[in-house]
């Protein structure tokens, strides 16, 4: 049985008016007027394993050195009786911990909501963080990391481990990363700079970019795909691979990367062979783009 265990809350109440000074942000018509802000705390005594999710809004996540989770929730609302509405469930059970925010009374199609999520969180974490509709951004976390937004981007820096990485329509773009990688997006690009060793990349309708830094390898199997949008892809020196590289509507570009053992013929728009000393498979597919392969850069 999960238990609530040392969870802090604290309220604090602003009341905004389009013409009252001191509010940030809040103008416009039907543009949420009342800002609400709560807090959750949890102490921890090892690595937490932490879920946090919010029905409409943006979910931010930074490390911190203390041994304690913190969520504040801002909720907006275009009164206090919207606000009301939105509810925080909260609970624990020892290091691991789990935020839900939604909604609960129908208010009408002009009761505009949302609730933005800041938390804090020890550096080496386990996360989970979903957003029905909103941007989600994490940085310098170490752990299993699953992000997921109905319609918003994903940006992540400094983050090693197992990342996912799902958007209905958004970008989603990550920077310094290190290990293995499984993104998606419906209708926006991906961008992926770090030292990887495996990568699942896959768009419906926009480009792929992956800058694999020296060190990267294939651990596993690399599937890079996208329905409609070009693919770049460099890659280090004496990257090892399989490669099967093929575009439907395109052609293919090799820049510095030598292909051995080669299977079939190479033409403009499909390439197999083997890169460096070979190993798991190097997967591209686009349907309507390019594809470029660069190595070392």
């Amino acid at each position: 049985m999960r238990t609530l265990s040392r969870v802090l809350s604290r309220t604090v109440i602003v009341a905004c008016t389009l013409a009252a000074s001191g509010c940030v942000g809040l103008s416009g018509v039907g543009w949420p007027r009342y800002v609400e802000r709560e807090e959750k705390r949890f102490s921890v005594s090892g690595k937490p394993d932490l879920s946090v999710s919010t029905f409409d809004g943006s979910v931010q996540i930074r490390p911190w050195d203390r041994p304690e989770v913190l969520v504040e929730v801002e909720k907006r609302a275009v009164d206090k009786e919207a606000a009301a509405t939105i509810e925080v469930h909260a609970e624990q059970n020892g290091n691991r911990i789990r935020v839900d925010v939604r909604t609960g009374s129908s208010l009408g199609w002009n009761a505009s909501r949302s609730a933005n999520l800041i938390v804090s969180v020890p550096a080496s974490a386990d996360v989970q963080a979903a957003s029905g509709d909103g941007a989600l951004s994490i940085e310098r976390i170490t752990g299993k990391i699953d992000l997921r937004s109905g319609d918003g981007s994903i940006h992540g820096s400094g983050l090693a481990g197992d990342l996912h990485a799902r958007t209905g329509d958004g970008s989603i773009n990550l920077d310094g990363v290190s290990g293995a990688v499984d993104l998606e997006t419906g209708d926006g690009s991906v961008a992926v700079v770090g030292t990887l060793t495996r990568v699942h990349a896959r768009s419906g309708d926009g480009s792929v970019s992956v800058r694999a830094a020296a060190g990267s390898t294939t651990g596993d199997d690399w599937d890079i795909n996208t329905g409609d949008g070009s693919v770049s892809l460099d890659l280090p020196e004496a990257f090892g691979a399989e490669l099967d590289a093929h575009t439907g509507d395109g052609h293919i570009q090799l820049r510095d990367i030598t292909v051995s053992n080669v299977s079939g013929e190479i033409g403009k728009d499909s390439v197999r062979g083997r890169l460096g000393p070979g190993g798991h498979a190097l997967r591209v597919r686009t349907g309507d783009g390019s594809i470029t392969l660069r190595s070392g850069r």
